[in-house]
């Protein structure tokens, strides 16, 4: 029996996708990357991919601009490039760009997203320092992140996990950061498990 396809799509130096990878060559996410996608030219996340041995593909919006709708055209020709491939999931491991549902319906109920914030909380860019500054103006006491599906409302999908990170006084922003970049390793492994059962069951029914 085959194992599950997964799309993993990227904008910066892929720490996240690292953990996948790592999970995924160890045995221990029982699935198969099949493609490493980056808006980002200098995404290091290209090359984790490369050095593992997974196809990959750099997929910029500049030739699109002169587009009537832009966003529209991008987010059609990159369904169309990721069809090819088969997926039964799309992860987004922090992939920087909204997605339209030009893209989405494509491939309903398969895209997940990892955001460094609890459900509700912080939705959208620069969810860390928006979380540390609330905690240093005394609006919150702790944070999180989560693994949710992807709908046209950002970060609002079902979710599929969520982690809570506290938040202490003598934390740097840096300290939080890091505290949150280590819970989303394990989280978005975990989430990609548990999507990656649900896409099974699905087919089965």
């Amino acid at each position: 029996m085959s194992l599950p396809r997964v799309v993993i799509m990227i904008s910066g130096s892929g720490t996240n996708l690292q953990a996948l990878l790592d999970e995924m060559q160890a045995g221990h996410l029982a699935a198969q990357p099949v493609l490493v996608v980056s808006n980002k030219k200098e995404a290091y996340g290209l090359t984790r991919a490369a050095q593992a041995g997974v196809p990959t593909l750099y997929f910029p919006l500049t030739p699109f601009r002169r587009e009537q709708d832009s966003r529209a055209a991008y987010d059609r020709a990159l369904a169309a490039q990721i069809q090819s491939y088969q997926p039964d999931l799309i992860v987004l491991a922090g992939w920087m760009r909204i997605l339209t549902p030009h893209f989405l319906d494509q491939f309903p109920g398969q895209v997940i997203n990892l955001h460094p914030a609890l459900p509700g909380q912080f939705a959208g860019t620069n969810a860390i320092e928006r979380a540390f500054a609330a905690f240093q103006a005394g609006e919150i006491t702790h944070s999180g992140c989560m693994v949710h599906y992807v709908i046209p409302e950002v970060d609002a999908g079902p979710v599929l996990a969520q982690a809570t990170i506290p938040l202490y006084t003598t934390d740097t922003l840096a300290d939080f950061a890091t505290r949150m970049h280590t819970a989303e390793h394990e989280l978005i492994v975990e989430a990609t498990k548990k999507a990656i059962n649900n896409c099974q069951l699905s087919i089965v029914n």
